[in-house]
């Protein structure tokens, strides 16, 4: 079935999701003032018509490890090859092909240093047709992860938007250790991040009361959020953006911030290499992006220079997978 673009009320649906993906529909039902059946019927027309997906996602962070960004350039005839072959690693958040054809970009998450350089130090520099391999660690997220970019979509009123959204998590005094049922559970919601407690209980060999507890303490000392997934051109997104930005070094967290506050930006961060930020953009056309370079990032202060580039192929989405 052909996408179809969203509704006001579809809309309102998805901020709430972003805003608490495992929301009870009766619960999102009351705030938008419909009935629980209309709720679910939506639901269910959103994943067939944009390929909703509401998926438990981790935040490597929260565990004490590092996010990392791989840039390769290589010969457009292993690109899409490599693309595929990295996306079947388990410690790979995205991998997209970018324009030109000659250039990946991978999100990495090593859950040690002996797996970032087994990839970094040994597999990708010595794999036939890679040119070059620059590998640049996120140093501090501005926009992202929990907060995902429907939160900017303002579907929903200030009363609505409160009565869903999380308490803030506390600050992290240590990183948190996960045992083998968090793992296990992680990966369940990784697939459905809106199973239920029976579903899970019944997949774990667990009591409910166990699932529960667990699922609590994960969302809570932030390990475990919940993305929302969906065609980005049914909300009339026709082009994805990546942007380096060389910035002098007092205007870095001025601009990353003002990053975050941009309608287009649905990830910024702070990264080591020669350009100290990158952000990732939801754009209506090639003409958006140049008035979006020109009329907002043209006007930060400090900015230096800055690299543009489309992504023409999501080959591999945020995922989590545990077990290495």
């Amino acid at each position: 079935m052909p996408s179809l673009s969203p509704d006001s009320l579809d809309l309102k649906l998805l901020q709430a999701l972003q805003l608490d993906g495992r929301a009870p529909f009766s619960r999102i039902a009351t705030v938008l003032g419909v009935s629980d059946p209309t709720v679910a019927r939506r639901y269910r027309r959103l994943i067939t018509t944009v390929n909703l997906r509401v998926l438990g996602m981790t935040d490597s962070t929260r565990l004490g490890r590092q996010n990392w960004i791989v840039r390769m350039r290589c010969t457009p005839d292993v690109a899409e090859r490599l693309a595929e072959s990295l996306a079947k690693r388990p410690d790979t958040l995205y991998v997209a092909l970018m324009s030109g054809g000659t250039e990946i970009i991978c999100g990495m998450k090593p859950r040690s240093t002996r797996d970032r350089d087994e990839l970094l130090l040994e597999r990708l520099p010595r794999t036939p047709h890679v040119g070059s391999v620059t590998a640049h660690c996120l140093l501090h997220r501005f926009y992202g992860g929990p907060l995902g970019w429907l939160t900017k979509i303002d579907a929903l009123d200030n009363d609505q938007q409160e009565a869903l959204r999380l308490p803030p998590l506390p600050p992290l005094e240590a990183p948190v250790t996960l045992e083998a049922a968090d793992e296990e559970l992680l990966s369940l919601l990784a697939q459905d991040g809106r199973a239920t407690l029976s579903a899970l209980q019944t997949a774990t060999d667990q009591a409910e009361s166990a699932v529960k507890r667990r699922l609590d303490r994960l969302r809570s000392t932030g390990v475990l959020y919940f993305d929302v997934q969906y065609d980005h051109t049914s909300m009339g997104h026709d082009v994805q953006a990546m942007l380096w930005l060389t910035v002098a070094p007092h205007a870095a967290a001025p601009a990353g911030q003002a990053l975050a506050e941009h309608p287009e930006v649905q990830f910024a961060s702070a990264t080591t290499g020669l350009a100290n930020l990158v952000a990732f953009g939801l754009f209506r056309s090639p003409e958006h992006v140049y008035a979006y370079l020109s009329d907002k990032i043209g006007v930060l202060d400090g900015i230096q220079s800055v690299e543009t580039a489309f992504i023409l192929r999501q080959v591999k989405q945020l995922t989590y997978e545990p077990g290495r």
